[in-house]
């Protein structure tokens, strides 16, 4: 009789035992679950402040991009100005250089015979006889045949 209550017995503690194990690996099985959905909600929470960041990022690129661009534009605008500038000044260098040349063409092309002096200037005489000199402003100014 012994032998049957204590088989008994151990037949009561052992089912006991299993039926914590089923209980734990429920609980177990429950937190797992909770602790895989913590990590997705987290990974989507980083996710999303990335994003964020990210556009953030790109929308500080951009503003910088612009603000470089009209840099560029303004100082692009300032050097064509002062290009035109130069190129005025150019011509109207090049106006004055060429009327000096004019004036110098013309002593040149005067294929006149040097006669004398009048007054500092050379005297030149023309095909018909006629004298003149060349003043300051390239022009000739004839003198009296007396």
């Amino acid at each position: 009789m012994k032998n049957v209550i204590l088989f008994c017995f151990l037949l009561v503690c052992n089912s006991h035992f299993h039926a914590q194990e089923t209980a734990n690996k429920v609980v177990k099985v429950k937190k797992e679950k909770v602790i895989v959905e913590k990590k997705k909600i987290d990974k989507d929470a980083k996710e999303k402040a990335a994003t964020a960041a990210d556009k953030k990022k790109k929308l500080a690129e951009e503003a910088k991009a612009n603000k470089q661009a009209a840099a560029k534009k303004k100082t692009d605008v300032a050097a064509d100005a002062k290009k035109d500038v130069k190129a005025k000044k150019e011509t109207v260098t090049n106006v004055t250089t060429k009327k000096t040349v004019t004036a110098k063409e013309k002593v040149t092309v005067t294929k006149d015979k040097v006669t004398g002096t009048h007054n500092g200037h050379k005297v030149y005489t023309g095909p018909k006889g006629g004298k003149y000199y060349i003043n300051k402003n390239g022009n000739k100014t004839y003198l009296d045949q007396k």
